[in-house]
């Protein structure tokens, strides 16, 4: 799972970045440049905090989510589309996080000449749907051709094809983004290897200067979501040690950074959820997809558990913790043997039962 930072030049992604991922890397630089600078955190989980407090195990593994500060685009791809090497790195993102410029810096001038959060939330759209639509309507040319001609696959098949992309084009002519399309499951697999730009999550952040009161912006997309930041402040916040942060933000009236809960919403954004593994060498969180059967969650521990699948014993977290050990679970008979169709709910500790011969 990895999430491209992206935004217009001097908006603060590399401040984003800095302040999710608890980094250093210089701000406020253009170089003209395609930059990407890529790290792995953990997502906040305070699930894992408990259970690791009662195994007392070896090593405690949190989920992981990759962070991408991508430099490159400026608002200015227009009807030729976004550069190859730039667009290479932004489909291989699974979701994208947008971070908008609200904060006013005389030394830091808007390309634009001003500052619209509005305005540029809605240039970089354009980019994501001018590019996509440059890619339907050429697969769109190439489906027609392959249907006139015939003599490979059956008609159908590409007819199928042929009005999925037309539906795609439709949408995208009408500016509206291909995350907000009404898709089925299979047409959605179809379509993962395209990375269309304006199909991936979003989270867009406005970032905003200390205490400064964030903009009312217009935005009503599906899988998306719109979030404020005071930047600068966080990353302070974040290259602090612990405890000097702790007071930091005792001082502004802060319970938690912010960074936290940008960890998680960019979790569930994705559609993803967490399931656990415990024991006395290791509580470690695992990552699927929401609806994930128990075989796919066994599959993510190892392949051989989802190919010698049998049950799964599984109990949730907050009944494991309200009963205080996985024995007086087993005395209470709490564990439960789930099979094959089982869905794995957010939160659910499994022990695999499987058998490769």
């Amino acid at each position: 799972m990895q999430l491209g930072i992206i935004g217009l030049p001097q908006s603060g992604k590399t401040t984003i970045f800095n302040t999710l991922t608890r980094g250093n890397h210089p701000t406020g630089a253009i170089t003209g440049k395609i930059e990407v600078h890529t790290a792995v955190v953990d997502v906040p989980d305070a699930r894992v905090d408990v259970l690791s407090a009662m195994f007392k195990p070896k090593k405690t593994i949190y989920a992981k989510v990759t962070y991408a500060d991508i430099a490159g685009l400026d608002g200015s791809a227009g009807k030729s589309g976004i550069s190859g090497t730039l667009l290479n790195q932004l489909t291989q993102m699974t979701g994208l996080i947008l971070v908008v410029r609200c904060f006013e810096d005389d030394n830091i001038p808007h390309q634009s000449g001003s500052i619209n959060a509005q305005r540029d939330i809605e240039t970089m759209e354009s980019e994501f749907i001018i590019n996509d639509l440059i890619m339907v309507e050429r697969k769109l040319e190439r489906l027609q051709d392959e249907f006139r001609k015939g003599g490979g696959r059956d008609k159908s098949l590409i007819r199928h094809e042929i009005d999925l992309f037309e539906r795609l084009q439709q949408a995208l002519t009408e500016e509206k983004p291909l995350r907000d399309l009404d898709l089925s499951p299979e047409d959605e697999k179809d379509l993962s290897g395209y990375g269309f730009l304006s199909q991936k999550p979003m989270m867009i952040i406005l970032n905003v200067s200390e205490g400064q009161t964030p903009p009312e912006i217009k935005y009503a997309h599906t899988k998306s979501t719109v979030i404020s930041l005071q930047g600068k402040l966080e990353m302070d916040i974040a290259q602090l040690p612990p405890e000097d942060a702790a007071i930091f933000m005792e001082e502004y009236g802060l319970t938690e950074p912010t960074l936290n809960k940008m960890i998680q919403i960019s979790y569930q954004l994705l559609g993803l959820m967490s399931f656990f593994t415990v024991g006395e060498d290791e509580v470690r969180a695992w990552t699927v997809e929401k609806g994930a059967t128990a075989p796919v969650a066994a599959g993510v521990i190892h392949t051989d558990l989802q190919k010698g699948f049998i049950r799964a014993e599984v109990i949730h977290d907050t009944e494991l913790i309200e009963l205080g050990s996985m024995a007086e679970a087993k005395n209470k008979g709490k564990l439960r043997l789930e099979g094959k169709e089982y869905p794995v709910k957010d939160g659910d500790i499994l022990n695999i039962r499987f058998n490769v011969k």
